[in-house]
């Protein structure tokens, strides 16, 4: 993964839960970037992580992590009901941003972060770090090399059997599948293939699952051409035939491939990537990829950030950019709920300031 020049920004850490430990940090240790304190509401979970990963200070408190000076970028990886808060105080202490996603469970909030972010002259990113994941980087180079063609049927197919009692927050979400997992899915697409005009999502869950929300989704992105892209995932499958794929078919070539991770999380494996020209029907080409989402993904994010503070860019996981996968989320329930496709146009603020959608609105 290529890197900016500078990458030797303060880095601090707030909220240590599993995916700090797991994803987070070990893919900035392998980046060489530098966390130089962490802050967990549960002291022995900071001192805990800050001893594994060789962290120099434990934090007493959020106040004292962004009064540290020589802390350039503030990583927070929180509750998506926590996060607009501990956000608005580090963008007031002006420091650079890499917030855990969603950005927001309102989209009001999610607003208001971003404006409070330009207003202060302070980048922020979101951790939508499945951009930087092998497969979704091969597609992304082999649709801008038009390899594809036209891109005319473009698919995500999860059916595997996920362990909610790692996050039990999410497990009792009223919103679920859309929200924390499939907000990757959508994310991806959008980088991909850019912006829905509408979105239709149908929502399930399977009999007798102890999860409160959603763990079964379908949900369709409608596009102004004859473009077709599907997310269809299933959580609760018992069965030893798990996948998790994606399918990309254009005029002039399909790619198709495996989310490596999926298949035996959090360990996962490399992803598989193959590309058919329609010019030669009976020949595939595999990309030879090394890398897992995780950890290697989640240096991603931190990378464009930084290179973004150092050419006054926008990162590529921008919060103004991650508005779009937020649309697309609501979006999501909103259908679900009403059960009618609906325009993107449909997820606005109310009124002159930031107001708007919630998840039980609408």
């Amino acid at each position: 993964m290529p890197l900016p020049p500078k990458t030797d920004y303060g880095i601090g850490i707030i909220g240590c839960g599993g995916i700090v430990n797991y994803a987070h940090l070990p893919a900035y240790n392998a980046a060489g970037f530098r966390v130089l304190a962490c802050y967990d509401r549960d002291p022995e979970t900071a001192e805990r992580t800050a001893r594994q990963h060789g962290i120099p200070h434990v934090a007493a408190s959020i106040d004292d992590l962004l009064g540290d000076p020589a802390i350039a970028i503030v990583d927070i990886a929180v509750t998506p009901w926590d996060q607009p808060a501990i956000a608005a105080r580090a963008i007031a202490a002006g420091k650079h941003l890499l917030c855990q996603k969603p950005l927001a469970d309102r989209y009001d909030d999610a607003m208001r972060m971003v404006a409070l972010a330009k207003q202060a002259g302070v980048k922020l990113a979101v951790n939508q770090q499945m951009r930087w994941d092998a497969g979704i980087q091969v597609s992304r180079q082999l649709i801008a090399q038009g390899a594809l063609g036209v891109p005319a049927d473009c698919r995500i197919e999860v059916s595997i059997r996920t362990p909610w009692q790692m996050w039990p927050w999410i497990a009792a979400s009223d919103h679920l599948e859309i929200m924390y997992h499939s907000i990757h899915y959508q994310d991806a697409l959008r980088f991909l293939f850019g912006e829905p005009e509408a979105v239709t999502s149908m929502h399930s869950r399977w009999p007798d699952q102890i999860e409160v929300g959603e763990t079964r989704t379908l949900t369709v992105f409608h596009f102004p051409s004859d473009l077709r892209v599907t997310i269809d995932v299933n959580h609760h499958n018992w069965s030893d035939d798990a996948y998790a794929r994606f399918r990309f078919l254009g005029t002039e070539g399909i790619i198709t491939g495996t989310l490596g991770l999926l298949y035996d999380y959090p360990t996962g494996r490399v992803d598989t990537l193959a590309y058919q020209s329609h010019s030669e029907p009976l020949t595939w080409h595999e990309a030879a990829l090394t890398t897992h989402w995780i950890p290697d993904a989640f240096a991603g994010p931190m990378a464009s950030l930084m290179d973004a503070i150092q050419t006054g860019g926008e990162p590529v996981t921008s919060g103004a950019d991650n508005l779009g996968t937020l649309r697309t989320v609501f979006a999501a329930y909103r259908s679900a709920a009403a059960g009618r496709t609906i325009p993107l146009s449909e997820i606005v603020a109310k009124g002159d300031t930031p107001g708007g959608d919630h998840l039980g609105d609408g």
